[in-house]
């Protein structure tokens, strides 16, 4: 069965394409949506999406729909399969492990490195996505939370000056957004302020130039991350979303 988005998203959606469709802007409008019930997780992963049904839904025709759906496969939300049926890309459980490993690694040589080569205006750029995650975390918008969290660990590995680290750093956090979604929500998207100040932690060691306080930080804030996702996993909340199911 077709997998529909919230009546209620729906009709806050197709209001604002009603309002917006004369400047062009029904693409975004329906990228926007789509993105946040996927990254929400209220479009499941492995739920089929179907053109057709989603033009009616947003009152488009199926262009604006077909160009959304292009620029969420792009960013590794849907997945097309060989039978031409588009669905919400599964959550690889099963390489789980060994992504834990590389965000781990990228946590820690982008933490040191910054500490080492970070200037003034690294410092400053940093310092506002601090801040305004914890503003995010004060809201308990785990949307905000997760764009601000991405960015931020951005800019700490833009100060390090390796843009390959940055790169692939950058990758590791889009790629795991729908499993970041999953650790804010095993808090009920009420995130401990201990872990809010792990991020400050981080910054004075950087600020600092301590290196392998910085590493050490980095280490353990991914620690931290990944025993929670492990235990949210693991309990029975989790057992009736398809995380890891390819459909073929």
């Amino acid at each position: 069965m077709t997998s529909k988005l919230p009546d209620e998203d729906i009709e806050s959606a197709a209001a604002d394409v009603s309002t917006l469709k004369k400047r062009g802007q029904g693409v975004q409008i329906v990228y926007d949506s789509l993105r946040q019930a996927i990254l929400e997780l209220t479009l499941e992963p492995g739920s089929p999406l179907d053109e057709t049904r989603l033009a009616d839904q947003f009152n488009l025709s199926r262009t604006p729909i077909r160009e959304a759906m292009v620029r969420l496969s792009a960013e590794g939300l849907l997945l097309t399969l060989p039978n031409r049926n588009t669905i919400v890309a599964p959550i690889d459980f099963v390489n789980l492990p060994f992504y834990f490993e590389a965000l781990t690694l990228m946590y820690r040589v982008t933490t040191r490195s910054a500490a080492v080569h970070r200037r003034p205006e690294h410092l400053i750029k940093i310092k506002s996505l601090e801040a305004s995650y914890a503003a995010s975390v004060a809201r308990r918008d785990a949307i905000a939370m997760i764009a601000t969290n991405r960015d931020f660990h951005v800019a700490i590995a833009e100060a390090g000056g390796n843009h390959y680290f940055t790169q692939l750093f950058a990758r590791l956090l889009d790629e795991g957004r729908r499993v970041l979604r999953l650790y804010y929500q095993s808090f009920d998207d009420a995130l401990p302020r201990q872990y809010v100040d792990e991020h400050s932690d981080m910054v004075a060691a950087i600020e600092a130039g301590d290196a392998d306080t910085a590493d050490a930080l980095g280490a353990a804030h991914a620690a931290q991350i990944v025993r929670q996702i492990q235990t949210y996993i693991a309990r029975d909340t989790a057992s009736g979303i398809a995380l890891g199911e390819v459909l073929r």
